[in-house]
């Protein structure tokens, strides 16, 4: 069993914020704490806006170790609307991360 992580594909992320309620819920975060925040850039340039939202594990992200440990997936992946997050081996992530524009891979130690 190689070493696991958390791919996201900033691609289709719609800034729903469904990851960071799922995780604040199943971790009892405080007000003003997240394991994982989506953040939006707003790009403005000749009469074009471009939003893009990036979901950012954040220093408290674990990947839900306890959910893990049970057979379940971190609860972003599980809520997310988009289907723009998958955990699993870093060497399959990998792979998929050679398909795509938008990528970024989260892999705690």
């Amino acid at each position: 069993m190689g070493r696991k992580g958390l791919f996201i594909d900033y691609e289709y992320c719609t800034g729903c914020h469904t990851c960071e309620v799922a995780c604040k819920q199943e971790n009892n975060y405080p007000a003003g704490r997240w394991g994982i925040k989506v953040n939006e850039i707003i790009l403005e340039s000749f009469n074009k806006v471009e939003i893009n939202y990036l979901p950012f594990p954040t220093e408290l992200c674990n990947l839900c170790a306890a959910r893990i440990k049970g057979g379940e997936l971190p609860a972003c992946v599980k809520h997310c609307q988009a289907s723009c997050m998958k955990y699993g081996d870093l060497t399959d992530l990998v792979q998929a991360m050679e398909h795509k524009a938008k990528t970024v891979l989260f892999a705690p130690k």
